[in-house]
């Protein structure tokens, strides 16, 4: 069976007629795509979802986001937007056909205010083309994704993207002043302000962060900036039981420090890390990164050393740390290479993120990184407890022969086991990769109690349901995985 023909490539319902040609009127020959190479690469994001769109379309002016979506409205047409496609769940895989809205040709960086603290930005800025832009003027945007190099502003602000500095400067929705809009209409709206502060009425701006292009187009964000810290010292710290490095987050945390990281990588990591790119860490049950920053050295000093104390009093050893930048970006390679890495633990197993970055809280930290390895344990696949911990955030991907069906099978028990745990202890479904398709059976358990609230703000702005159908609230329940239909294709 050919790629072209295969279920998973499939278009889910009828194209329009003469769609291609309308679009090529509103955009341009050039910004029109629908060959199958294009619509296969389109398909598909980070996740392991993956159906064909009937069109891309990219469009250079926010002028064109609008006629496009005025044209999709009056004619029923699905509209995905799509910024770099890093999403990790599916939240840009067109399930219902339909076009693709790429967003990358809207790039431009409008205004830096550093007197103001903030800049302006269309959404398809890259994150770390902004902070380039930001550093002459010793500034930096703060949230830190891992896949900073490509993601952009409008998709971390659709997911509420955070990252490594997320403990100390927040995530996305904690740095959006205000946006501008498209509406599934094609009306374009000014939602929020330039202010620090604005209490008057719906946050509607805040709605739209994490909103996964269900509610609208966002095509220029206005962000909170912050000053480039003076000082930056990092360590690491070996354990030799997960529990122990579990337990010294939670005590950093209550203690009142402020580490501007706090990034854990437990043993499955460390392996695929060293396998992958030879760095010698240290054959541990863990590895904790403790970072401070500011602008008074005494100060930084204190919070890395309040922090060691801690470690030490969990029995972590052979802590190393250093205010150099090299050092600190030899040290931190290993995580900042993880994920990367993780497809290389063991021959013939694969990466997934069918389960990947539920949260906890604090107390729960230690038993939550033993209780992924005992879940993977029990259901036959292999798991890793990782990440952004400083802020209850802990990652998971799930390593396994995709070849296997009973490997899938065992996934997907050990993926509703995760959920169910972190649904007891009072936890959350994602804490910064948003929900797509993969996380929401869970997410709907979870907020059952809020369903309704959320369809009927989607229906109030979304009324022909064009924008992302098929995700969130109305995403499947038994969305089937890529395997699942090559199986029954077999």
């Amino acid at each position: 069976m050919t790629p072209g023909n295969h279920p998973i490539f499939r278009k889910v319902i009828p194209m329009k007629e003469g769609l291609v040609q309308d679009l090529q009127e509103i955009v341009g020959e050039d910004a029109v795509r629908d060959d199958p190479a294009d619509l296969y690469v389109y398909g598909s994001d980070s996740s392991v979802h993956c159906a064909l769109p009937w069109a891309i379309v990219r469009p250079g002016t926010v002028e064109e986001v609008q006629e496009i979506l005025r044209y999709a409205n009056s004619n029923g047409i699905p509209v995905v937007t799509r910024g770099a496609g890093s999403g990790m769940s599916g939240q840009a895989v067109p399930i219902q056909g339909g076009i693709i809205l790429d967003m990358k040709r809207l790039n431009k960086i409008l205004e830096i205010s550093p007197e103001n603290t903030y800049v302006r930005v269309q959404a398809g800025v890259v994150d770390d083309d902004l902070n380039r832009a930001l550093k002459p003027y010793g500034f930096m945007y703060p949230p830190a994704p891992a896949s900073s190099r490509i993601a952009t502003i409008g998709g971390e602000i659709a997911n509420n993207a955070s990252g490594t500095r997320s403990v100390k400067y927040g995530a996305t929705r904690d740095c959006v002043l205000g946006m501008k809009v498209v509406m599934a209409d094609g009306s374009l709206v000014n939602l929020g302000s330039t202010t620090r502060v604005e209490a008057s009425g719906y946050q509607v701006d805040r709605l739209m962060v994490g909103s996964e292009g269900t509610l609208g187009v966002i095509v220029e964000a206005t962000m909170k900036i912050v000053p480039i810290p003076k000082y930056r010292c990092m360590g690491v710290a070996c354990f030799n039981e997960l529990e122990e490095a579990g337990d010294t987050i939670s005590e950093i945390i209550a203690s009142g420090t402020q580490p501007s990281v706090l990034e854990l990588m437990d043993n499955v990591a460390i392996t695929a890390v060293n396998t992958a790119i030879d760095l010698g860490l240290p054959d541990v049950e863990a590895l904790l990164f403790i970072e401070a920053d500011g602008n008074v050295k005494e100060a930084v000093d204190y919070e890395i050393e309040r922090m060691k104390e801690i470690a030490e009093k969990y029995n972590a050893f052979g802590i190393d740390i250093s205010y150099d930048a090299e050092k600190r970006t030899k040290l931190f390679k290993g995580r900042k290479k993880l994920f990367a890495s993780l497809s290389r633990y063991k021959e013939g197993y694969s990466c997934t993120s069918l389960a990947d970055d539920m949260a906890v809280p604090y107390s729960r930290m230690a038993e939550m990184a033993r209780k992924i390895h005992d879940i993977a344990d029990r259901n036959d696949v292999i798991m890793t407890a990782y990440g952004h911990c400083g802020s209850g955030c802990v990652h998971t991907k799930i390593l396994m022969d995709p070849t296997r069906k009973e490997q899938w099978e065992g996934a997907r028990n050990a993926v509703r086991e995760i959920y169910e745990y972190v649904r007891s202890v009072g936890g959350t479904t994602s804490a910064e990769h948003g929900i797509g398709l993969s996380k929401a059976p869970a997410w709907k358990k979870e907020k059952q109690d809020s369903l309704e609230i959320i369809g009927a703000i989607k229906k109030a702005l979304d009324p022909n349901n064009i924008l992302n159908p098929g995700k969130l609230q109305d995403a499947p329940d038994d969305w089937l995985t890529a395997t699942d239909l090559r199986y029954k294709a077999e």
